[in-house]
């Protein structure tokens, strides 16, 4: 069943078969490739980095939907856990229990809720990709907060991994809606 919801289905249609299965392996290794390039462009923080992932995450949930932008999260996460460099500082399996672990996770779970409300059409609106870009926002500094708290205290969680980060949040929220729903809008 074609879902044109989805930015990615109006240019890469594929809804069966080996172009499927090939259209998931393509987007999953661009995304990741994407992902991991977005992580090397940063600006030191302690404890966390502020890359451009995050943008990366509403991105790639927005065009992909939530089965691609899922596939492509956890095909990220595996790739870090294997050893290959694709986190802010390197990649091995220590990231995925280190103090961004929680960040990681939350991007992964992000990227399919947003890729969840794009196949309901959210992704074609200014203000529904506003509310489900802000939601997939929560649940990354929710988890990744959250974890990182519960390595180095609540209030350092607080103070080093959410309030530096707000307004470059808050600046590339807005370059992702600002980006997808124009592109939907071009594509019809």
């Amino acid at each position: 069943m074609k879902n044109s919801s989805v930015l990615i289905n109006s240019i890469y249609p594929a809804d069966s078969g080996i172009k499927y299965i090939l259209k998931l392996i393509i987007l999953s290794a661009f995304g990741s490739l994407l992902l991991a390039l977005s992580s090397k462009i940063q600006v030191p923080f302690w404890p966390v980095p502020m890359t451009m992932q995050t943008f990366m995450v509403f991105i790639i949930g927005m065009t992909y939907g939530f089965t691609f932008s899922s596939y492509t999260l956890v095909s990220y996460l595996m790739l870090g856990a294997i050893g290959l460099p694709v986190f802010a500082k390197g990649g091995g399996i220590l990231y995925l229990t280190g103090p961004t672990a929680g960040y990681l996770y939350g991007m992964a779970i992000a990227a399919a809720v947003i890729g969840f409300l794009a196949d309901r059409g959210y992704a074609k609106s200014y203000l529904k990709s506003l509310i489900a870009i802000f939601i997939g926002t929560v649940i990354i500094f929710a988890l990744g907060v959250g974890y990182l708290g519960s390595v180095i205290g609540y209030d350092k969680a607080l103070a080093g991994g959410l309030y530096p980060f707000l307004l470059s949040e808050a600046f590339k929220i807005a370059l992702a809606i600002s980006i997808v729903p124009t592109i939907s809008k071009l594509t019809k």
